[in-house]
């Protein structure tokens, strides 16, 4: 079912409001997914015919151009969120993963539908999950098609719910990231962040009590850092590619530099980082010290303040730290001898 711009369907009677499903919330939140997306909208997305699904026109329909899709949630994220009753940050959170995962393979989104699962509907909660959703979507040009919400009593606690979205975009053949074209000596650039993205949470709540989430930590609180907006990357990569030649791309979520950045490089090279190269946020270090994460765990649990990495020849790394205020250098491809890891990460030189 269509949500946003369409509609979402919804059944009618008192029997289904008695057994937990808010019709009347449910249109109060129609209406205002209807009012707060009101002020942008995508030149490609069509009308729906019966408000089922969304109509995207595909601007480039030759043989040479693939689209590209894929689908993901904000994980336990959204436990911080519901807890701290903070509603309008986890739909950017959801929308700039998905923009930053198919990134990686050079497209460039076209369109996005969310998913959003409560057990009762709260219309304004939604409203506000669903207007970060179309901020975000506006900020990277993505058309918001639609999704749906489900209200399944019984399933979530009452207070909590559940987020995912798809994207689908596009990228011509040609220019799809050339992995095989890796070579020793290449550079590794790293776009930072900001906090743990939206990864890492389950351990984050784990040794970080809700108790403690209104003290003041990092100029903020404990709950806003955990809540930091996990960032598109789709602006600074292609402010990169404008002067340089990227080969391959990661986006480091669950599994960090350790599990990501493999899926780079070609047989018989390697990814060597100098972590003294770039910056942990505060909340990050926080949550690894807190942890006691060992210095291979900290680099497979949580991105350690590298968001995204690039692989460029090394004459062009400078030209690409250029064009990127958020852009450190923080390796370089080496030799990968048999039985030796893809990615090593030296540690930060200590005092």
């Amino acid at each position: 079912m269509n949500e946003e711009l369409q509609g979402r369907g919804r059944e009618s009677g008192d029997a289904y409001a008695q057994a937990g499903v808010d019709i009347s919330a449910g249109n109060a939140a129609v209406a205002l997914y209807r009012a707060r997306a009101a002020g942008w909208r995508h030149p490609n997305q069509l009308d729906a015919l019966g408000g089922f699904a969304g109509l995207f026109a595909y601007p480039t329909p030759d043989a040479e151009s693939v689209l590209v899709g894929s689908a993901d949630g904000v994980g336990t994220k959204i436990l911080v969120a519901a807890a701290l009753r903070r509603y309008d940050t986890v739909g950017q959170d959801l929308v700039n993963h998905c923009v930053n995962d198919i990134l990686v393979t050079n497209a460039t989104p076209l369109f996005f539908l969310d998913y959003l699962a409560v057990g009762a509907l709260d219309a304004e909660m939604a409203g506000q999950v669903v207007s970060g959703v179309h901020e975000a979507c506006r900020r990277n040009n993505v058309a918001l098609l639609g999704g749906e919400t489900a209200e399944m009593p019984g399933l979530y606690a009452p207070g909590h719910f559940d987020l995912a979205g798809t994207i689908v975009g596009t990228v011509r053949r040609a220019e799809l990231p050339q992995v095989e074209s890796v070579s020793v000596g290449d550079a590794i650039i790293g776009l930072q962040t900001n906090g743990l993205q939206t990864n890492g949470y389950s351990l984050a709540r784990k040794v970080i009590p809700e108790s403690e989430w209104s003290a003041r930590f990092d100029g903020a609180t404990i709950g806003e850092r955990l809540l930091a907006i996990h960032p598109s990357f789709f602006e600074p990569v292609r402010a990169m590619q404008r002067v340089a030649r990227v080969k391959a791309m990661a986006h480091i979520t669950g599994g960090g530099l350790l599990e990501n950045v493999p899926r780079t490089l070609r047989k018989g090279v390697q990814a060597v980082f100098d972590a003294s190269a770039w910056s942990v946020p505060a909340i990050v270090a926080e949550v690894a010290h807190r942890a006691q994460l060992t210095h291979e765990e900290c680099y497979r649990t949580l991105n350690m303040g590298v968001g995204f990495t690039l692989i460029v020849p090394a004459e062009d790394a400078a030209v690409a730290l250029a064009a990127s205020s958020g852009a450190a250098l923080v390796g370089r491809i080496g030799a990968r001898g048999e039985g030796e890891p893809a990615v090593v990460v030296h540690p930060r030189a200590t005092a």
